[in-house]
């Protein structure tokens, strides 16, 4: 497998809940390395051009209220097969659908409210990435 990055949120339920902590463990137990970690509040600004595939679908709205209703934990992640072993750990999107000891079975609601995002891609990773991390930041 190549050695990549990904980009990880902890979402602002996951935060709210104090999962930060556990999750980070799981990245870290997982074999992934740190390499960006950060805490900010989303804008509506800021969501918008993250998620600019999905402005205007009907589900849009919900999710920028979701995001931006608290703080969340953005860590840019690296490792052999990042991507894939970090969606490993997350789970599938729905908690209902995520194995067992999944982040997403463990700490998500429902598809919405589902702790965590990672990037899909390698050309996800690297948008993501660089969306919300400059190289300075980047260890």
């Amino acid at each position: 497998m190549p050695f990549e990055r990904t980009f990880a949120i902890v979402k602002p339920d996951a935060v709210q809940d104090g999962h930060v902590g556990e999750i980070i463990a799981a990245i870290e137990q997982g074999g992934l390395q740190i390499r960006g970690l950060k805490r900010v509040q989303l804008t509506p600004a800021l969501c918008k051009g993250f998620y600019h595939e999905h402005v205007g679908k009907g589900f849009y709205q919900e999710l920028e209220d979701f995001m931006t209703e608290g703080p969340v934990v953005m860590l840019c992640l690296e490792g052999e097969g990042a991507i894939l072993a970090w969606r490993d750990l997350m789970g599938a999107t729905n908690p209902a659908n995520a194995a067992e000891g999944t982040l997403r079975k463990r700490f998500g609601t429902n598809i919405g409210r589902n702790a965590t995002h990672g990037s899909d891609k390698p050309e996800s990773a690297a948008f993501e990435v660089g969306y919300f991390f400059n190289a300075f930041e980047l260890g």
